[in-house]
């Protein structure tokens, strides 16, 4: 087929169906949302009142109406920049995720292995090698004794605010 001829055929139901439910979907999303990243998104004024309002909404078939109301304010809006936003939100929130991920490894080997400690102050000269082998110590204490890990909890903090600070989101 030719350009011409796509553009000459209609769209199918089911495509069409499967539009508007990805938008109304979407728009269920935003009753979700807090205010603060409401804000953000730049959304017309009577999506904004009809989120609002369905988040006040508690029975069942008022809610399942007034998302779809909700879906046909979405189809009136172009709702990419929304799309990519929550797209944005979700990168951020993966990036937080490994960040800790790596930062909970970090505190498993200083606690596991010594040679782990020599390196980590190579990497971070201004950082309290006192106050890291005494957490790393009684970290260590409280796993022997089956204590809750307070001071792994604290090895934790610390190695956030010394690895955020170097190397910032």
């Amino acid at each position: 087929m030719t350009d011409s001829e796509n553009e000459l055929q209609p769209i199918s139901k089911t495509k069409l169906k499967a539009s508007a439910d990805a938008l109304q979907d979407l728009g269920v999303k935003l009753l979700d949302l807090p205010d603060s990243k409401l804000a953000v998104l730049d959304l017309p004024e009577t999506l904004l009142l009809a989120i609002q309002e369905g988040r006040k909404i508690r029975a069942n078939g008022a809610l399942r109406r007034h998302r779809q109301y909700i879906g046909t304010l979405m189809r009136e809006i172009d709702a990419q920049p929304i799309i990519e936003q929550f797209e944005k939100w979700d990168g951020k929130n993966q990036a937080e995720n490994a960040f800790f991920h790596g930062l909970e490894k970090r505190r498993e080997q200083l606690i596991a292995d010594d040679q782990a400690l020599a390196s980590f102050i190579q990497q971070f000269p201004n950082v309290d090698i006192q106050q890291v082998r005494t957490l790393i110590r009684n970290a260590r204490k409280e796993a022997e004794q089956n204590k809750p890990p307070k001071s792994s909890r604290l090895l934790f903090k610390l190695l956030r605010d010394v690895c955020g600070e170097a190397n910032p989101n």
